[in-house]
């Protein structure tokens, strides 16, 4: 017997599913420009001779969330692609 904490409606949930990716999306589109933007920092870095690690962990940095979020999004969508073809069976 499994019971939830929190009783929510299927209709509320696909509603607020539909907010959450809403936000990872604009997430996704803020990440990019950053992991472009520290691209270019650490190659103009490493041609300038600078020590370049700082600009290299923040790429990292902006690598491993980028990742993150993009992994939340395809388990959504295969998560919700099981359900329809379920549905559709």
């Amino acid at each position: 017997m499994t019971e939830s904490i929190v009783s929510i409606g299927k209709k509320t949930w696909y509603k607020w599913s539909l907010y959450i990716n809403i936000v990872l999306f604009f997430l996704v589109a803020l990440f990019v420009y950053m992991v472009i933007r520290d691209a270019y920092l650490a190659g103009t870095a490493l041609n300038n001779g600078a020590n370049n690690s700082g600009e290299l962990f923040a790429l990292a940095r902006d690598v491993a969330i980028l990742g993150v979020i993009i992994a939340l999004l395809f388990f959504q969508f295969f998560k919700n692609l099981m359900v329809i073809m379920r549905r559709s069976l």
